[in-house]
């Protein structure tokens, strides 16, 4: 598994194109929220003196002020999204199932559109480990972009059962009957750390088993979805060692970004050019930490199946010119 994770960096190393284009998906899709939120903070700012201090530092009077006139993508605007806080408020909506308001629902909604189309073109990029020609990258994109929506809609109803119902029996059935008699709240804290525990360790087992289904589908060439989920479980089940280990070692690098980030997050007094850049940079090595799980994932399992770099589906050629004919030897 050390050696996978290795050769998943050696590959990403090789192809830094992928990590530029991802970042670059990414900013696309933020920038007309960011676009339409600077229209609201303009248009509530005006010529007045509040706004000269706005861009001098932060006005929390303003910024409160705001908050309770705005709406849609204005309400996101919230002093939770500066520096380190952004990421831990993340992590909390997640665990506590937070729901979005709807235009950030529309922006994530289409951003996991792109990034399902993106994802069979760096699949099989990395998969093959050398260079392919932008015509080869796209094409896999529409090959596989198509069995990755119905991998996608499976994924969903797994999904819905473990942040709908699980999460409801766990937080609202089994919480509340363990901390009934409780009288310290240090011990309710711990039950429901253990709880949260409870409720990531099966959507990591489902995550990492839509990984290698995806890493089946594109090394393998296969078009059902279910027989690759069926032969990502056959594949974690015969390596259950080394999938976990690799999964926990790119779990630590993920943890090591976010430490990295809680160090150096701008905070209310930092230069907005600063304070763009080191958010710019945060995403960047998230992308990174994305790819690698990926990409040492997909050397994992061509190295237990002894096909390093192979991938079933044939890289696509354009066909040569017809004039090519007119000249070639007849």
């Amino acid at each position: 598994m050390i050696a996978a994770f290795l050769d998943g960096v050696l590959r990403i190393k090789r192809a830094p194109w992928l990590v530029v284009g991802v970042w670059l998906s990414t900013l696309l899709v933020a920038t007309p929220l960011a676009l339409l939120l600077q229209d609201q903070i303009a248009a509530h700012l005006g010529a007045s003196i509040v706004a000269q201090q706005a861009v001098d530092g932060v006005n929390f009077d303003w910024w409160n002020e705001f908050l309770a006139q705005t709406s849609g993508v204005g309400a996101t605007f919230v002093p939770a999204i500066m520096g380190f806080a952004a990421v831990m408020k993340n992590l909390s909506a997640v665990a506590d199932r937070d729901a979005m308001p709807a235009v950030i629902a529309i922006a994530v909604a289409l951003q996991m559109a792109v990034s399902l189309f993106l994802a069979g073109g760096i699949l099989d990029r990395l998969a093959r480990d050398h260079q392919t020609g932008a015509g080869a990258f796209f094409s896999a994109c529409g090959v596989y972009f198509g069995r990755f929506i119905r991998l996608g809609l499976i994924a969903a109803g797994v999904y819905w059962l473990l942040f709908g119902p699980y999460h409801d029996w766990l937080f609202e059935v089994v919480y509340p009957s363990l901390i009934e008699d409780l009288t310290v709240e240090r011990t309710a804290f711990f039950i429901r750390a253990g709880l949260y525990l409870a409720f990531a360790v099966p959507v990591l087992v489902v995550n990492m088993l839509i990984d290698y289904a995806k890493i089946r589908a594109v090394v393998e060439d296969r078009r059902s979805m279910i027989g690759a989920l069926a032969a990502s479980w056959r594949f974690v089940r015969r390596h259950p060692i080394a999938a976990w280990g690799l999964y926990k070692m790119n779990a630590m690098l993920f943890l090591i970004v976010i430490g990295v980030y809680y160090l150096a997050a701008p905070g209310a007094s930092s230069p907005n050019a600063v304070a763009f850049a080191i958010g710019q940079l945060y995403i960047v090595l998230r992308v990174i930490v994305r790819l690698q799980f990926v990409a040492s994932q997909t050397a994992l399992f061509q190295s237990r199946l002894a096909h390093a770099g192979y991938v079933a589906r044939p890289v696509p050629k354009w066909p040569d010119s017809p004039a090519a004919e007119a000249i070639g030897p007849r």
